[in-house]
This record gives structure tokens, sequence and C-alpha cells, in this order.
């Protein structure tokens, strides 16, 4: 996760010159606030920036998640075509929503939330972010996000490319789904063969007060390097979550981003074929008036040209989200390629590290239980 926001914030940074625009966000020091079902966990957000337009270089402001869900829902609104970065889902579980683990996930998901935006040309510029960033805690609105990220209306569309588009998408929705399964799945492997090989570990060396010397000497010694192993285990386990399976999931969360803009793609799609089909019928209508010289004609014409600007408008706005998404689509390869490969890479780094050091532990005790069995 560290390594995702690493490349996402801006290239320049505040030591950059001058001349150069840069803004770096950063989210920290998460703070519970409230009890039971009123409790909530508050976040410091600073962001540095010469940006002309915001209020000085650094600015440090207090934000809880609904003002990021309000920040997203007004990026989903205001940029269509554009794919707005996801935000970390809430715990569903209540036990666990102010663990330290999960509370830490969620701080390193919201700061890759903010850093994509602020080093989206686009989305950098929004007045909602600047608002987002910079606003008294008091002054910012929050409201409950009705994006519902499923199944969408179906699409009318033809266009082989954006066909291809489509399939791509739900594909790969399901891809990564299964990598994040199966990547839970090792998670919780490891985390319990560790606490098999502690308790191990523990059993041996009680064993081996009842042995002889040299045999509970070689348990005892069991006994150690099985709850050694338990920990690295454990260790291994949360690189996992941190390394494999959280980015794993951050991109079924962004594929789920991407499925909406679809349905906005095709309801813009929809409404212009509405219009378009709504001027055929007043274009006949006009035409039926003018021959018959109905008092009506300057009343229709009237008509007909306000629907034709409301079409233009319209088409334009579905060209706009087309072209958007044509440039953002590339972008998003591009950058799930480097963190795959970035998550993928460490995740073999670390079963390769881990069944070492289970080879080399085992591998140093063979001896010593080999010359107990032939002693005996």
């Amino acid at each position: 996760m560290e390594q995702q926001r690493s490349t996402s914030e801006s290239s320049q940074s505040p030591r950059s010159p001058p001349s150069q625009r840069y803004i770096s966000v950063s989210v920290s020091d998460p703070v519970k606030l409230g009890n039971g079902v009123q409790g909530y966990i508050s976040y410091r957000v600073i962001t540095k920036t010469n940006f002309p337009e915001y209020q000085g270089s650094e600015k440090i402001v207090i934000r809880r998640y609904s003002d990021f869900v309000w920040l997203r829902d007004r990026l989903f609104d205001k940029y269509n075509g554009i794919f707005v970065p996801p935000l970390p889902e809430k715990s569903a579980v209540e036990k666990f929503r102010f663990s330290a683990e999960f509370i830490e996930i969620r701080r390193q998901a919201l700061d890759v939330f903010v850093n994509r935006i602020a080093s989206h040309n686009e989305l950098q510029q929004s007045e909602d972010f600047r608002t987002f960033l910079q606003a008294d805690e008091e002054d910012v609105q929050s409201k409950v996000s009705d994006v519902v990220l499923g199944k969408e209306k179906p699409l009318e569309e033809s266009n082989p490319e954006y066909e291809k588009l489509k399939h791509y998408v739900f594909e790969l929705e399901n891809h990564l789904t299964e990598a994040q399964k199966h990547a839970y799945y090792l998670l919780k492997r490891h985390r319990e063969l560790g606490q098999s090989l502690s308790g191990i570990g523990k059993a041996a060396k009680l064993l081996g007060a009842w042995e002889g010397q040299a045999l509970g000497k070689a348990f005892d010694e069991l006994g150690a390097k099985s709850e050694t192993l338990s920990i690295k285990l454990q260790k291994e386990a949360h690189q996992l979550l941190m390394n494999l399976e959280e980015p794993v999931k951050d991109y079924v969360r962004a594929v789920q981003s991407i499925k909406v803009t679809i349905g906005e793609r095709a309801n813009a799609f929809r409404h212009q074929c509405e219009l378009a089909e709504t001027m055929k019928l007043k274009e006949i209508n006009l035409d039926k008036l003018m021959l018959t010289r109905s008092d009506r004609v300057g009343e229709a014409e009237q008509e007909y040209k306000e629907l034709k600007a409301e079409s233009e408008e319209v088409t334009r706005r579905f060209e706009t989200i087309v072209r958007r998404m044509n440039e953002e689509i590339v972008r998003f390869q591009e950058q799930k390629t480097q963190d795959m490969r970035i998550a993928f890479h460490e995740f073999a780094k670390g079963q390769a590290r881990l069944a070492k050091s289970i080879a080399d532990a085992w591998r140093s005790l063979l001896p010593k239980l080999e010359v107990c069995s032939d002693t005996s």
C-alpha cells in the first residue's frame, strides 16, 4: 500500500522549483472519538502545495470517513467519464471497526484515495477537493452515498470497442475477486499454521521434560524452533494482508468505480437516443404544420429549436464521457500493471523467504533427533 502511495503522488515535491506546480497530501494520526454506535475515527489530512488557488503552502484539517464519502460522491457527480478513485469499504462487523489493524488499513487506503485525486490532472483542480483539503471542519458537508456498485442497466450502445471494454472490466473484476479470495485463504492458512506450530512447540517442551537429557534437549529445541516459526508465519500473514490482499481488494473497488462510469455512459447514450427520436417526431410535426400553414408554426419552431439545443448539449456530454473513458482506461491499465507486478513480486519474495526459514529450521534439527534415535 505504501508503494502505491509513492507512485500516486505528484512527481513534484515541496522542494521543487517555484515554477513547478506540486501538491502533496497525507492522511495520518487516526484518533477514535465517541463511544458505541456514535463512535468514529478522525484523521489528520495534511496538504502541501504551491497551487495559487490554495490558502497558503500548508494546511492541516481533521476529517472523518463520511467526509471522504462526500468528496467521492461530489467527484462522481461532476466528472462524468472520469474513473474516480475508490474508497475502502466500511467494516461490516462492529467488533472490527476499531481494531488497530482495520484502522491502519483504512488510513493507508484513504491516503491512496486522496493522492490518486491529487495526481489526476483534472480531479486535482476540483473545487470540492480544495474544500475538502482546506475548509474548517464545521464547514465541510457530509452526506450518505447513494451510489450502488453492482448491476448496471442494460447498455444499448453497440460499439465493438465499447463492448470489448465492458468485457474486459467485468472479466477483470471476476479475476481480481478470485485473487483476493485466495489471498485471504492463504493468509488465514498462515495464521492457523502459526498458531498450530506454537501449540506443538509448547507441547514438545513439556514432553521433553520427561525424557532423557539428550532427547529432552532435542525436544526443547524443537519447541523453540516451532515457536520461532510460528512468529515468522504470523508476520508473513500480515505481509500477505498488506502487500497482496489489500492491493488486490483496492483494485476490486476501482473496477466497481469503473462500472459506475459505464452506467453513466449508458444513461448518457440512452438520453441522447431518446432526444434524437423526439426530435424526429417534432420535425415531422413541424413539416405538417408548415404544409397546412397552421398558426402554431412559430410555437413549434421554437420548441424544435430548444429541443435541438438540448440534444446537442447531451451529445457533447456523451462524447466527453467517451473521450474521458478512453483516456482513463489507458491510465488505469498502466497503473494496474505496475501495482500488480509489485504486489505479486512482494508475495513471491515473502513466500521464498518463509519457505527457506522453515526448511533451514527443520534441517538444523534433524541431526539431533537422528542421534537420539540411534542411541535409543
